[in-house]
């Protein structure tokens, strides 16, 4: 038996309090698109475990890759060594991206990709000879992950960080992108951005930004033509892009990457999540030659080393899981969530207590007039039996790709009751 009590009062769960922890649900396995509990009750997951378990759980073909890694080493330094786990995934990684994308950074986590985005871009205007050039420019309603460097670009309020402001370094932020993802964007969505950049670009390092996908911030869909604005606007004023695919990488959105609805490249690009299926925690950074050769000029050395980058366990894993991505048909996958969340999750509009209904790829949100109460609406969807975990106002769905329409059914069924029942009834 899973030890509660011992849970309540020692461990700290993410977003909580230790003074009035949430409850928690003691899970013993997992398979395909369900969490088992320990009272043998099962849960449809349609979290993917925070948009990671792509292919569900216990896949057979991850499971493989990860045992036939683990009998030869599970992990190795990587200052002077490298191994084929890493040399093959770097090689995936740079056929399927841009084409100028042409070095990998590996890491261990989104948010550690995403500093290391960030020193990358301030070390190569340093290297270069522009070392004034040392802020951030973001959009509002932005999330980009829990460390500090991180933190400073997330969205002051809706990025959960606001407890922070005066310690973070202190970045500039534009106004959020109105336009929604089918419409063309407006100058009104520019002017903001074009101004901060007209007065500020000379103290600019770049623009980082989650391509096209608003996530945890937000979770809205903006226009591709913002996109394409925002980076001729980053090659006029000579600032770098960086896009945060953390989120929406490898499918999620209906492209194998957001950037490609635009059909641009970004200076830096960010990856982690559903890379490596959801099995190991592993993210990758990658940049153009430019920005390597401009850190790289005379002797400069890229000063980040964790200690588990390209762990060879979590390499091998990514590895198995994007060939298994390409075996899917993960096109195919993707567009039968969302033409079941066009017609089953969009109903939800014409219950009172909605705002929104927004829909993208395998991608769903309701938006809640009112904030929801969490352990409220993690108990009445576990009697449900699903695992649905929402935040704010928002109530959404981002199924592991293997889901099967019934399951799937399921799953919107249960968000349209609920928000029949109202946020907090």
């Amino acid at each position: 038996m899973i030890d509660l009590d011992f849970d309540k009062q020692h461990i700290w769960h993410p977003y909580t309090s230790m003074d009035s922890p949430l409850p928690v649900y003691p899970v013993t396995r997992a398979e395909g698109v369900r969490l088992i509990l320990e009272d043998g009750s099962e849960l449809i997951d349609g979290m993917a475990s925070w948009w990671s378990a792509i292919h569900g759980y216990n896949n057979p073909v991850l499971n493989q890759a990860a045992s036939e890694q683990l009998g030869n080493m599970a992990h190795i330094m990587f200052g002077g060594i490298t191994h084929a786990p890493a040399v093959e995934l770097a090689q995936q990684l740079v056929a399927m991206t841009p084409p100028a994308l042409q070095k990998v950074f590996y890491s261990d986590s989104g948010s550690v990709a995403v500093e290391v985005a960030i020193k990358m871009a301030l070390q190569y205007w340093m290297n270069t000879g522009k070392a004034s050039k040392k802020k951030l420019l973001t959009i509002r309603n932005g999330y980009h992950g829990d460390t500090f460097a991180a933190m400073s670009v997330c969205d002051p309020v809706t990025g959960m960080h606001e407890i922070f402001a005066g310690v973070l370094q202190e970045n500039i932020f534009a106004d959020a992108p109105q336009c929604r993802f089918e419409d063309p964007c407006q100058e009104s969505d520019l002017a903001n951005i074009t101004s901060l950049l007209e007065h500020h670009h000379q103290d600019l390092a770049a623009v980082i930004l989650e391509p096209v996908v608003q996530g945890a911030g937000r979770m809205f869909f903006y226009s591709p033509d913002y996109l394409v604005k925002v980076r001729a606007l980053c090659d006029e004023y000579e600032v770098l892009l960086i896009a945060d695919e953390i989120a929406t990488g490898f499918g999620r959105s209906g492209k194998l990457f957001a950037c490609e609805h635009a059909d641009i490249c970004p200076d830096i690009l960010c990856l982690g999540k559903a890379l490596t299926g959801g099995y190991m925690t592993l993210a990758a950074t990658l940049c153009t030659e430019k920005i390597s050769e401009g850190i790289s000029r005379n002797q400069g050395v890229f000063m980040h080393g964790p200690t588990f980058m390209a762990n060879p366990l979590a390499c091998a894993c990514a590895l198995a899981s994007i060939k298994l991505l390409k075996s899917n048909n993960w096109q195919k996958q993707v567009a039968r969530i969302e033409a079941q969340f066009l017609a089953e999750l969009a109903e939800c509009r014409i219950s009172d207590s909605v705002t929104d209904v927004r829909i993208l790829g395998a991608i769903g949100v309701v938006e809640m007039k009112e904030a929801v109460d969490m352990a409220q609406a993690q108990a009445f969807f576990v009697e449900k039996g699903v695992w649905i975990r929402p935040f704010g106002k928002l109530v959404y769905l981002m199924p592991p790709y293997i889901i099967e329409p019934e399951d799937l059914a399921q799953l919107n069924q249960a968000i349209l009751e609920f928000t029949r029942r109202g946020a907090n009834s």
